[in-house]
């Protein structure tokens, strides 16, 4: 199975409360650009699980709008910025048990995606994310831990010089 840990696009207004914050014009255009690598990839997606933070659904949203396939997507409170990689672990591996997915998207936000990764992982890896950037986890079910395979942004589909 591959997990797909994303972070949510770039976002703006730090004036508001934190988890109302929108996506800026940039942050809805690395969506895009992550959902046109997703079509690309033919990694269809037949989960999406989201927080229910405004710029995650929003992310979610403008990669939905693109994506190739239509999949059950799921808002979950555990996966807000201060959330717990190991409630999170725990909650996903209850799923995965209970439903079978080929390729889970989980939208959420830095540091959490951070410490999923590591939590999630055999050689624990906590890469830093870029916005929009996804970690793929190549996931093994019976030993609940998978191997980091990929990690991609939007900033690799620019033009160096």
């Amino acid at each position: 199975m591959k997990l797909l840990i994303m972070r949510h696009g770039d976002a703006g207004q730090y004036q508001v409360k934190d988890s109302d914050r929108e996506l800026s014009e940039l942050g809805i255009l690395e969506a895009q650009v992550m959902a046109k690598w997703l079509n690309a990839s033919d990694c269809q997606i037949d989960k999406v699980i989201v927080s229910p933070y405004v710029r995650a659904q929003q992310t979610a949203k403008h990669i939905l709008d693109i994506l190739n396939c239509k999949p059950q997507v799921d808002t979950l409170s555990l996966i807000t910025p201060d959330g717990s990689a190991t409630e999170v672990h725990d909650f996903l591996d209850g799923m995965f048990a209970g439903q079978k997915h080929d390729n889970v998207l989980m939208v959420s936000h830095m540091p959490l995606v951070s410490y999923l990764c590591s939590e999630m992982t055999f050689d624990a890896q906590s890469p830093i994310f870029p916005t929009a950037a996804i970690a793929m986890i190549d996931y093994d079910l019976d030993k609940m831990k998978g191997e980091l395979t990929l990690m991609i942004g939007p900033d690799d589909f620019c033009k160096k010089g």
